[in-house]
């Protein structure tokens, strides 16, 4: 065979077994398509379920308005007649105008993408149908654009059609479509695009929104106004060209401007205007809804949380805060870095209304309002008052002997305070917030049951069981000493805070009631009588800052300072609303010279509080049958008679006398009689009788020693019990009951000695005595 025979032969072998080949490859590859055409239905037969998809949980403000929400996907589903007609006109007209005619894949639509990317050699039109978007949305299938994925989409969306409805297809696609800047669904777009749901979108609105599908972080208003509202024009044409708008509506809608910004500010917060309101609040709810329902569900589920958030009062609080750090920095710099925080509860209810737990939230999540224990200082001292009117105490109880140093762990202890003297009554006692009198007092009523009213008035951080606990050393958070007030204004109710009150899934039904949760801390008599005595801090004592703010209801309150002027608190009350602030920095420091809470956190309690209470016309609580209202002697500290309004002092009060020589007006000597202890009447000061509170019964029977006479009891003034007018007693006069008593004029004797003299004075028990003096 020559070797041109063998190369022909050779040649033929070859192309037969390249056919052979070809041929083998062809039927494989038949049988692959074939197994993978079959593989693709049945994995699409699976893949055409509309299973819910993650939504994010929805909060509402206590009005029902929605405030913020949580998520990972920003979606919110609603049903379609949760939906302005004017988004389903919209969306059908531009994405799909012959949508309620095919059944998933639509012909024309097909090969007029087909002839286009013939003529382009590549794929640049899918001609896909809402009903296939719908099947690449919710299946998340790959978006590059491949004839392998197209095939598995129409496989999808042709069973999608046969499963489900055409109304179906559409809520499920509008709820799943992308809308950029996060927002997943026309639901959460609207809210977020326009602050609105979606069912009161108007033409131009929806319009926007179908427009931004195609390409949302191309054409998204914040991304590209111009291009956003060429897109927006485009759809309002076709829905007009199409029979769906009205041309008076369409020259209407085309005139509207496109929004300027995102409704939702930073920190997922649905804030009306964007201006990032109520972050520490959101927070603190986010925590406790997590440590509930579980973070899955919190950002996925689609929950619908009925919180008690009060954007108006947040606002407000949050603009006192800051306000005060400006003005407190503008006078000394190293505060720059001072920090604030505010509680607002409902004393009813325990709902907090508002809460601030720092200048700002981006700059630092940590929340001082709840996460920050700092010693209360003086603002703890109404514990330890009403566990001392529990055990039998009054208002008007003598408190003695306050320069006694107090023997603790084998050493004396004597509080210092700018506010100290010998004695003092309860009400004045803390009136003028006197360390010596607390110390005292916890003496008298014990620490261990000092920290167990605490601990029911609702602080649940440890107190130390020291003589200190008196002053606040005690460390707690502004919302457990916020609660704990609860109970003054609640009639002895403390109510625990609670930032919601129901939790729904998201098909509405509920999961979780957050009940309120009430304990009897004191009885509503302590309370009355607390709330009295605190009336006076504002009106006389350590709080009238708030009175000079311009805060003019009835209130009640205290303030607190700790060591070097590093807290300063003030946590007071109306009968509606209990607000505390605290202010300090972050590494224990003085604020400020003389930085006592009057100064530094009163101002801005006022601020507040008059904010919040703006129209509220005043009202005070209505005192509790079994306690009534008993004039008091200032001198004596007992009941006052007739007599003690009167000043007249009767001729069997004592006056002590060393007479010598001594001459009437008229020279004659008198010192034959004025024997020592001789009666004698003088003029007695003014005595300004007052009211105070006391449990009846508590008060003995015995008129004033002072004003009356041996023998005769007098006639007792007039008491008050249970229709007594309900308005707290702020009496100036109880501050000069132990201070401010004016002197009797001297009623001077000319004596023989020239140098010697005799003035009448009135000595600290309010008796008058007569002693000789030397010039």
């Amino acid at each position: 065979m020559t070797v041109k025979a063998m190369m022909r032969r050779a040649i033929v072998m070859g192309s037969v077994l390249v056919a052979t080949v070809i041929l083998w490859m062809a039927t494989f590859h038949v049988v692959v398509f074939t197994h993978a055409v079959a593989s693709e239905l049945e994995r699409a037969d699976a893949l055409a379920e509309l299973t819910p998809k993650p939504q994010a949980t929805t909060v509402f403000d206590r009005t029902g308005k929605p405030a913020f929400t949580f998520f990972l996907e920003q979606r919110v589903d609603v049903t379609l007649d949760r939906v302005a007609p004017a988004m389903l006109d919209a969306i059908v007209a531009v994405e799909d105008q012959r949508f309620y005619k095919h059944r998933g894949l639509d012909p024309v639509r097909i090969a007029a993408s087909a002839w286009n990317n013939v003529r382009a050699n590549k794929i640049v039109q899918g001609g896909s149908t809402i009903t296939q978007q719908l099947a690449r949305a919710a299946q998340q299938l790959s978006p590059k654009r491949t004839y392998e994925r197209k095939i598995r989409e129409a496989m999808i969306a042709s069973r999608l059609e046969q499963r489900y409805s055409k109304s179906e297809i559409l809520e499920a696609y509008l709820n799943a479509v992308y809308f950029g800047e996060g927002y997943y669904g026309v639901e959460a777009a609207s809210q977020g695009y326009f602050g609105k749901p979606a069912s009161r979108l108007e033409a131009h609105e929806a319009a926007l929104l179908a427009a931004i599908v195609r390409a949302p972080s191309h054409d998204a208003p914040r991304v590209s106004p111009v291009r956003a509202k060429a897109r927006r024009d485009l759809v309002l044409r076709l829905m007009r060209d199409q029979g769906r708008l009205a041309e008076s509506q369409y020259i209407t809608a085309v005139a509207a401007p496109i929004p300027a910004a995102s409704h939702r500010a930073e920190g997922n917060l649905v804030a009306r205007g964007g201006s990032g309101v109520g972050l520490y609040f959101e927070e603190e709810l986010r925590r406790q809804l997590v440590a509930q329902f579980g973070n899955e569900r919190v950002l996925r589920g689609g929950l619908r949380v009925y919180s008690t958030y009060d954007p108006r009062l947040q606002q407000s609080a949050e603009k006192a805060i800051n306000t005060r750090i400006a003005q407190i920095a503008a006078s000394r710099p190293k505060a720059r870095d001072l920090q604030g925080s505010l509680v607002a509860m409902d004393p009813k209810t325990g709902d907090v209304l508002a809460l601030v737990g720092g200048r700002d939230f981006r700059a630092s999540k940590y929340n001082r309002a709840t996460q920050a224990r700092r010693q209360a200082g003086s603002a703890f001292k109404p514990m330890l008052y009403a566990a001392a009117l529990e055990r039998g105490f009054a208002p008007g109880t003598m408190l003695k002997d306050l320069d006694s140093p107090i023997l603790t762990a084998g050493e004396s202890w004597l509080p210092s305070g700018d506010h100290e003297q010998t004695e003092y009554t309860l009400r004045r006692a803390l009136k003028v917030s006197s360390n010596r009198a607390a110390a005292q007092l916890m003496q008298q009523v014990g620490t261990s049951t000092t920290a167990y009213y605490a601990q029911r008035l609702g602080i649940e951080s440890p107190m130390p069981m020291v003589p200190s606990l008196a002053l606040g050393t005690g460390e707690v958070t502004l919302l457990e000493l916020t609660s704990a007030y609860t109970a003054f204004a609640n009639r002895g109710i403390t109510s625990m805070p609670r930032l919601y009150t129901r939790v729904d899934d998201a098909q509405g039904t509920a999961l979780y009631f957050h009940e309120e949760r009430h304990v009897q801390a004191i009885s509503a008599s302590t309370a009355y009588m607390m709330s009295s005595m605190l009336s006076d801090v504002i009106s006389s004592g350590t709080g009238t800052g708030v009175r000079a703010a311009g805060f003019k209801l009835p209130a009640a309150g205290k303030t607190g300072t700790t060591d070097d002027y590093a807290d300063a608190w003030f946590v007071g009350y109306t009968p509606h609303i209990v607000t505390g602030v605290w202010f300090g920095l972050d590494r224990p420091a003085p604020i400020m010279a003389r930085g006592f809470g009057g100064t530094v956190a009163v101002p801005a309690w006022a601020t507040f509080m008059k904010d919040a209470t703006a129209g509220a016309k005043p009202d005070w609580y209505e005192m509790p049958g079994d306690l009534e209202k008993v004039a008091i002697c200032p001198l004596s500290g007992s009941r006052a008679t007739d007599a003690c309004r009167y000043h007249a002092m009767p001729a069997a009060v004592p006056v002590a006398t060393v007479a010598t020589d001594l001459v009437d007006a008229d020279g004659v000597s008198i010192a034959s009689a004025l024997p020592v202890a001789t009666p004698r009447a003088a003029v007695a000061p003014r005595a300004k009788v007052y009211e105070d509170v006391f449990p009846i019964g508590a008060v003995p029977s015995e008129p004033c020693p002072l004003h009356s006479p041996a023998g005769q009891p007098g006639d007792l003034l007039g008491t008050t019990g249970e229709g007594a007018l309900a308005t707290p007693i702020v009496d100036a006069s109880l501050q000069l009951a132990t201070a401010d008593v004016a002197a009797p004029p001297a009623a001077t004797v000319r004596s023989a000695n020239p140098r010697i003299f005799v003035d009448r004075v009135v000595g600290s028990d309010g008796v008058v005595r007569t002693v000789m003096r030397q010039r």
